[in-house]
């Protein structure tokens, strides 16, 4: 006589159920370890939302109305944008933003290139030298515009002293269109570039001596190490600092408002200035937004080419 086997009493119910539940069961482990990681997120979180997400709506809802601060808001639409697309001196600022930005960055990135490599230099006193590269970067930028206007200065300044001893007549630096400009970005260079230096400082360190000793083994020079083996593990640095470096200087209002305040003849009014001026001097509030959502486009379009460029061409992980 055969019998099937049978399972127990409420063991198939069991399984069964432990089965069906697995998922929820899972699900709810799942949440108990990520809530503490949005615990722990949240703070980061709010400040994007209140700082960045948050300023962002407000700017572009004011765009849409005529506001000069000691009148009621009037909703305009898209006028204050029809009137930005006509608007020549805009474009003008803008054109003059994006030349200071070429001004900027190529000297700023290869000078501060060029200082971590010798700064990454097994030299006397070289701790030293990192920190005096740095002291500029630390100054307040309002302050240092106004030293850089005294030195500057077409009569009594140290620079055109110093180009007399040579026999060179010194230009009016900020008060030529054609100088002023430059002058603002090579106050910029000079107060940014220890900045970049500390950035390419680390990212130099971060390199295995091992590649170097591999590739000098191998026969490579000191020129193809640092064009094989140097350049292309930097790209993580490079693409970090050109891309802080970028944003500062779309951005960039402090100095030009120091040393030449937009002139002369609007040849320094930047769009970071223009901003301003729109906003506090003539208080149209309104377009003054539209011009704030005009920088902010600008930014994000370089930014994303940016991250577009670097994207196949960066390695993070050296193991």
């Amino acid at each position: 006589m055969t019998h099937s086997a049978r399972p127990l009493p409420g063991r198939a119910g069991s399984t069964s159920r432990l089965t069906a539940e697995s998922p929820v069961v899972t699900g709810r482990r799942r949440w108990r370890g990520d809530r503490y990681a949005y615990l722990f997120v949240a703070p980061s979180l709010f400040g994007v939302f209140a700082f960045l997400l948050l300023p962002l709506l407000i700017v572009f809802g004011l765009s849409l109305f005529h506001w000069e601060l000691l009148s009621e808001p009037t909703f305009v639409g898209l006028a204050n944008y029809r009137r930005l697309a006509g608007d020549g001196g805009t474009w003008h600022s803008v054109w003059l933003t994006v030349l200071f930005v070429l001004l900027c960055i190529p000297l700023q990135t290869v000078l501060g290139l060029l200082l971590g490599l010798l700064l990454n230099q097994r030299v006397r006193g070289v701790r030293f030298y990192r920190a005096l590269f740095v002291v500029p970067w630390m100054a307040t930028p309002i302050v240092m515009g106004l030293v850089w206007t005294w030195i500057f200065d077409p009569r009594d300044g140290a620079l055109n002293r110093l180009l007399d001893l040579a026999g060179v007549t010194g230009p009016n630096w900020l008060t030529d269109p054609s100088w002023a400009l430059p002058s603002v970005a090579l106050v910029n260079v000079w107060q940014y570039t220890g900045y970049t230096m500390l950035f390419f400082l680390a990212g130099l360190q971060g390199i295995p001596q091992e590649l170097y000793d591999a590739a000098a083994t191998d026969g490579a020079n000191p020129i193809q190490r640092f064009f094989r083996i140097t350049l292309p593990l930097l790209n993580p640095t490079t693409f970090f600092v050109t891309v802080t470096n970028l944003v500062g200087a779309f951005q960039v209002f402090d100095t030009v408002f120091a040393m030449t305040d937009g002139g002369p003849s609007h040849s320094t009014e930047v769009l970071n200035f223009r901003i301003y001026d729109t906003a506090f001097r003539q208080f149209d509030f309104g377009y003054a937004s539209t011009l704030a959502v005009l920088l902010f486009l600008l930014i994000l379009a370089v930014t994303l080419a940016q991250v577009r460029f670097f994207a196949k061409r960066t390695t993070y992980d050296l193991s």
